[in-house]
């Protein structure tokens, strides 16, 4: 009760802290950017990233000034904003700092990824998006937000806001988000829609992955509502490169395979590991997957097991290892995801430093393997005590691989 009760007090101290002494302020100074924009907000815990860069190229292969903010970074166009800032939900000082570049530079669009801590934080102060959509929302963010039904009603704040809302109807939470932005227009996607038969081709070629398909599927409804042919839907879906750090497969010389990929949630590590199986047998190949994650520390403690098992149940060898471990102990958090673990013992090997971890998938893998390292994607620093730390997952595995004997 004490901690819900707290939970909710924060909104209304984001609420002038974050709300009026910073984004009323950015607003005036910059002139209301926001108004001069029509922007298109992409939320859900899983594929944001994937979702608004994929936007983002079909609005650009289209020819419209669009900017992107992602977590990856601010852009203009295809090209790279120096906003020095790679968060997903940055503060409305850079947000605004970033929109009035935009409106001065001729910009009508805007596809902006937000989190639901930067919606419930009022760090979309003053967004009323043209389109809001959601990729989906699993179990995460629960050491912030308690419920998943607070979850839920975070998200749909910034839902309510919108002129036109997207909704996948697959999703554990279409029924509740229906409920919360009653009055709304919804409009909804879904993996049993039946697309024009060039799109479906286009994404089906284009991503193996099925819930990569389902974020070109939100993309190609938004589109739509954006009066974009499917003509150029298809052209920029089959020039589409993934954002670093999703589905990133590392060309390293070797009779293994190794991906990169940012899933860090239960919903995120199945979705990949099902996936790689699925691909080893369509090819009928022997090789095995084999995953490194970890779990991060000061986060949601109630998810590390259930991500534990399912590694342990899709890959044939799952290698535990630290990922941002902050002031937790790593060996503490190894521990947690083991809880649920009532059999596959032997799949699991336990590397509390992430650079040996790695080494050791690496020496392990035999030709036709698969080798996922998961958790960290793009992000280039890890966070240890109360330091960041250089860290690359890319950087660091291609090193190791080129000094294998």
């Amino acid at each position: 009760m004490l901690a819900q009760a707290l939970y909710f007090l924060k909104r209304p101290f984001h609420f002038v802290k974050t709300g009026l002494l910073q984004g009323l302020r950015a607003q005036l100074a910059t002139k209301f950017p926001e108004k001069k924009l029509k922007i298109i907000a992409i939320t859900g815990t899983d594929g944001k990233t994937t979702t608004s860069t994929l936007l983002q190229h079909v609005l650009v292969t289209a020819k419209y000034k669009s900017g992107l903010v992602s977590t990856i970074g601010f852009f203009m166009g295809k090209q790279p904003n120096d906003s020095g800032l790679h968060v997903t939900a940055p503060q409305p000082k850079d947000l605004y700092a970033f929109m009035k570049q935009l409106v001065e530079k001729k910009y009508e669009h805007l596809v902006l990824e937000t989190t639901s801590h930067g919606i419930y934080q009022f760090r979309t102060w003053g967004i009323r998006p043209e389109i809001a959509a959601i990729t989906n929302i699993d179990r995460e963010h629960l050491d912030y937000h308690l419920t998943y039904e607070n979850y839920v009603a975070a998200k749909a704040l910034l839902l309510k806001k919108a002129k036109s809302v997207v909704l996948n109807a697959d999703d554990q939470s279409f029924p509740l988000l229906t409920k919360l932005i009653s009055g709304k227009d919804i409009q909804t996607f879904s993996a049993s829609d039946r697309l024009p038969p060039g799109v479906s081709k286009a994404i089906a070629a284009r991503f193996p992955e099925l819930y990569n398909q389902q974020n070109a599927r939100l993309v190609f409804q938004i589109t739509q509502q954006l009066g974009i042919s499917k003509e150029t839907f298809i052209a920029a879906v089959t020039t589409f490169v993934h954002a670093p750090g999703r589905m990133q497969w590392l060309d390293l010389g070797k009779p293994y395979k190794v991906l990169i990929d940012f899933a860090h949630t239960p919903q995120g590590i199945e979705a990949v590991l099902t996936t790689l199986k699925k691909q080893q047998a369509v090819k009928k190949k022997q090789g095995r997957v084999i995953v490194v994650f970890g779990c991060a520390g000061l986060r949601d403690r109630d998810k590390r097991p259930v991500m534990g098992k399912i590694a342990t149940d899709l890959a044939d060898l799952a290698i535990f290892t630290a990922e941002d471990p902050r002031t937790e102990d790593k060996w503490s958090i190894i521990r947690q995801m083991k809880e649920q673990l009532r059999s596959n013992h032997d799949k699991v090997v336990s590397i509390a430093d992430r650079g040996e971890a790695i080494q050791f998938a690496l020496d392990a893998a035999q030709p036709g393997d698969i080798v996922a390292i998961l958790g960290k994607g793009h992000e280039q620093s890890m966070s240890y005590g109360t330091e960041e730390i250089p860290w690359d997952d890319v950087r660091i595995t291609t090193k190791l691989a080129k000094n294998q004997t």
